[in-house]
């Protein structure tokens, strides 16, 4: 990121993955909660945000088309954010698509937290952590975990955020079987079969206790999506029985389900089998990213 007077500002948005996903309850007013581990994965949609005398918003990219520019989140957060600090909501932004939509990767979340955070920038405005999460919060329930870089313990709608224990180096296989899920509509699937909170307060020594300490949890989504697409039950099943996957679960609301892997070589293999057998799903293998993981090393998969 550039942040000099008057440059551009490149930021990556990387995909969200909740490792378990516990639904906890329903309120009143019709949210749920949950509880879950949420990471961000090195795989990563790409916003560039130049000075300009308006507001605009252009998208490329292999997702581009399934996106509206007219409503989307980004330009959401930057007039938000505009109005915040009392400013117009002045910039040209480019966002290069990379991750599937609607798929369960938070990808548009992802999206307007690097718009917030790389207009504050770009603008140069002073604004406080509290407030900016105060704004994000505003915008959706997964933004302001999204303008976190490492691992978070999640509870809430999605509002409430604490530093997760910390996690040996895993890889993910993220594959998406090219189907977009509403989150809505799974919300509404779901039986409200209701989990306890079960937070991870013991840091796992390696991939393999990771992988234990989430067996004994779930995604309490998962029956709902695989109903309303059941093409995520053998998207689930191809990730089981590939060398090297320690676990495999969908994540979020879906359809992108991930395998763990303990190395990036078994994670990589694993998504170039997978990618070469079933060339019409999205495929990438990816490192869950820590606050010090900020560059992305890997490039995006299939499609």
């Amino acid at each position: 990121m550039r942040d000099a007077k008057g440059a551009a500002i490149a930021i990556d948005a990387p995909a969200k993955v909740n490792l378990y996903l516990h639904i906890t309850g329903r309120r009143a007013d019709g949210y749920h909660e949950l509880d879950s581990l949420f990471v961000r994965a090195g795989v990563a949609d790409r916003l560039s945000l130049h000075p300009s005398d308006s507001l605009s918003l252009d998208v490329a990219g292999p997702f581009a088309s399934a996106l509206s520019t007219g409503d989307n989140l980004v330009l959401a957060a930057a007039r938000r954010l505009a109005d915040e600090v009392a400013r117009l909501p002045q910039a040209a932004i480019h966002l290069d698509k990379n991750l599937p939509v609607a798929a369960g990767l938070g990808g548009g979340s992802a999206d307007a937290a690097a718009a917030l955070a790389g207009l504050a920038r770009l603008w140069q405005v002073r604004i406080g952590r509290d407030r900016l999460l105060a704004i994000a919060a505003e915008l959706g329930a997964d933004v302001p975990a999204c303008l976190e870089r490492h691992p978070l313990q999640v509870s809430g709608i999605g509002e409430r955020l604490r530093p997760a224990p910390d996690l040996p180096p895993v890889w993910l296989v993220l594959v998406n079987p090219g189907l977009a899920l509403p989150t809505a509509d799974v919300f509404r699937k779901f039986d409200g079969g209701f989990s306890p909170a079960m937070p991870i307060a013991e840091t796992p020594a390696d991939a393999a206790q990771l992988a234990a300490a989430l067996r004994a949890r779930c995604n309490d989504l998962e029956p709902a999506a695989v109903a309303l697409a059941p093409d995520i039950a053998e998207v689930l099943q191809v990730l089981r029985d590939e060398p090297g996957v320690l676990l495999a679960r969908m994540s979020g609301s879906g359809a992108t389900c991930f395998g763990l892997t303990a190395t990036g070589a078994e994670a990589a293999a694993a998504a170039q089998r997978i990618g070469r057998a079933r060339p019409g799903w999205w495929v990438a293998a990816a490192p869950v990213l820590t606050s010090a993981a900020d560059a992305l090393p890997l490039g995006l998969g299939n499609r």
